[in-house]
């Protein structure tokens, strides 16, 4: 059974930008942090590892290329030695983590770059991952969309964990997929705060606590725990006023990673934050009551619902080069006599033999 009471975290802290190395031992030394705080979950900002690219709109088009390259290098990917690293780090500390990260792609061939939520359990093994499905404007020439399949909830001791990367914290319909899914304990993972100015293609940097009166993701964050009945853990990205060694401010002119992290309750009451213009390891104690009591009132998977007037479709997908039943992959498929040799050798159908074969493929794309 889930935990009645368990302690939430955002880890409000600043990467060491452009960094691998740097940011994977801050990473580490705020785990241990939160472990000695019997934390139970710790989410970190949105591409935290290592640096959102705030530089994305302020540069040219050579710059921005060198950028990208620096950037590729830097990023994690699920077979990356430091995820053995940070499991071991995680192990030690016996939380659950919620990692933002830039991904580099694991598919053979690609260099894309994916912004990604890595999820891992006490014992440091990544559960999985999401892929922003949709980045947000200018964000597009810098990550591929997130498959569907990436849309998707984890068991933890603490409860059933998903969670949204930014602007899809505003869309309905993956919002309403992860509440069908059982979700309980959202994670949400933004680049900053803000003040918005009339729309949101205008924004500046949140100067104080004030700004909650336009940021949409105030609002945003209370409305997505009330309307899912969800304890939410919103961690937003924080930069300091040093330059980070290799850029010039004008190039990080885009820079709104004044923080902002909130930890909310079920009835959308924020019991931690916002935390403004500070790095900080913010955390909040919840009880599973205070799910129970919102859900007597509203219950969105249960008395509170109307699937009979709108229902709901979710994809599994994952996307890739082969269409479905291709045997095209790379030429590891067998081929037809050697499925027969080993059909033979092992006296089994062969029919058998080119399934398991198939299966091995399509993992392996």
């Amino acid at each position: 059974m889930p935990a009645e009471s368990f302690t939430l975290a955002a880890a409000q802290i600043e990467p060491v930008y452009h960094d691998k190395e740097g940011t994977l031992d801050k990473t580490c030394r705020y785990i241990e942090k939160a472990g000695k705080q019997d934390v139970d979950l710790v989410v970190f900002p949105e591409t935290y590892f290592p640096g959102y690219p705030y530089w994305r709109g302020s540069v040219s088009i050579p710059r921005w290329t060198d950028l990208m390259v620096d950037l590729q290098k830097n990023s994690l990917s699920v077979d990356d030695e430091a995820m053995d690293v940070l499991g071991d780090a995680i192990d030690d500390a016996n939380l659950n983590v919620a990692l933002g990260t830039n991904e580099l792609s694991d598919r053979a061939g690609s260099e894309t770059l994916y912004n990604s939520i890595f999820y891992f359990d006490r014992h440091g093994e990544l559960m999985g991952r999401h892929r922003k499905l949709m980045p947000t404007q200018e964000e597009r020439a810098i990550w591929g969309r997130g498959d569907p399949s990436s849309l998707a909830t984890y068991n933890t001791d603490m409860g059933t964990l998903g969670g949204l990367i930014c602007y899809e914290n505003h869309m309905l319909l993956p919002k309403a997929a992860l509440a069908a899914m059982g979700e309980e304990i959202h994670a949400a993972v933004w680049p900053g705060f803000w003040e918005q100015h009339g729309h949101p293609g205008d924004k500046t940097r949140a100067e104080s606590a004030d700004a909650i009166e336009t940021c949409d993701q105030y609002p945003a964050m209370r409305e997505y725990a009330f309307s899912t009945q969800s304890f939410v853990a919103a961690c937003s990205a924080y930069m300091g006023d040093d330059v980070p060694e290799g850029f010039s401010e004008d190039e990080l002119g885009w820079n709104i990673a004044a923080g902002g992290s909130m930890l909310i309750n079920p009835a959308g009451i924020v019991k931690a934050g916002p935390l403004i213009g500070e790095e900080g390891l913010l955390t909040a104690d919840f009880e599973r009551d205070e799910r129970r009591a919102t859900k007597a009132y509203f219950d969105a998977m249960g008395h509170y619902s109307r699937w009979d007037a709108v229902s709901l479709d979710v994809s599994d997908e994952t996307l890739s080069p082969f269409s479905e039943g291709s045997r095209g992959h790379h030429g590891r498929c067998l081929s037809a006599a050697a499925a027969q040799e080993i059909a033979e050798e092992y006296e089994i159908p062969i029919d058998a033999v080119e399934d398991v074969a198939d299966a091995v493929s399509e993992r392996n794309v």
